[in-house]
């Protein structure tokens, strides 16, 4: 068993809430469903639709927040021509299983190998795709990215962590179990072989996940084009409401271009 995966590192890492699917087998503006992953175990997702040909973004939220949350901001991605696909991880929504710190990372596969479906029954195929990981989410976006990295057009990475091992030590776990454990991650490795083009935003006083970590990502990409969007004043969890503006519009640039 992953180290990580004993039952205090899942507490303190993961706090998943339950939601039920409510738009299945509707082919409409909003889509709900099912990512099969291994035996009884399913990923739930969102699917926000905005426009055909026009850029879809594969969205790894944050902990604590599961697919249905990006209903009120959905729209805001819709006004800067994109469409937002938000996927859940286990037990999370209305995904089965239990979260470990053993499978986020593999779950990600059985994502990319179920995206061409996906947006082929939302008529999205012709679509761009761009990949975006938000604080947990950034292990998952990343990982993909280097895995896959000519299915996607960009990166975003949003309050990202460079380490995993500081995060737990600043969440509780003891620092001297921490020191024998090698980082399982390795998000800073990762980032070293992707060229994709690349978006990271943080925010300047982010006292969960510090800005250094942020500058560490985009310092260690070898990507020709590469920007970093540090917000004054903002933490953890409200840059949207610290610099709405900023967000979005970096997000737009960097599609556009």
């Amino acid at each position: 068993m992953n180290l990580l995966d004993n039952p205090f590192v899942l507490s303190i890492l993961f706090h998943p809430r339950t939601d039920q699917p409510r738009y299945l087998e509707v082919a409409g503006k909003v889509q709900d469903g099912m990512i099969p992953v291994e035996n009884d175990v399913v990923l739930g997702y969102r699917l926000y639709v905005h426009e055909p040909g026009k850029p879809v973004l594969l969205y790894f939220h944050g902990n604590g927040e599961i697919a249905s949350d990006h209903d009120g901001i959905a729209s805001l991605y819709h006004g800067i021509g994109a469409s937002l696909l938000v996927v859940d991880y286990r037990g999370y929504g209305w995904s089965t299983g239990k979260p470990l710190v053993s499978t986020l990372l593999s779950d990600t596969e059985a994502v990319y190998n179920t995206l061409p479906d996906i947006l082929k029954k939302a008529n999205l195929s012709t679509s761009p795709l761009f990949i975006m990981g938000r604080s947990l989410g950034s292990l998952c976006a990343i990982h993909v990215a280097h895995q896959h990295p000519d299915f996607f057009k960009g990166l975003i990475v949003e309050s990202g962590l460079a380490h995993i091992l500081p995060l737990l030590a600043r969440l509780g776990l003891s620092p001297h179990l921490l020191g024998s454990i090698p980082d399982p991650i390795g998000n800073v490795s990762k980032m070293q072989k992707i060229t994709l083009p690349l978006l990271v935003i943080h925010g300047e006083q982010d006292s969960l996940v510090p800005v250094a970590n942020g500058q560490a990502l985009y310092d260690a990409s070898p990507a020709e084009r590469k920007t970093i969007l540090r917000i004054p004043g903002a933490e953890h969890n409200d840059l949207m409401f610290v610099g709405l503006h900023q967000y979005m519009g970096a997000i737009q640039k960097f599609m556009d271009q």
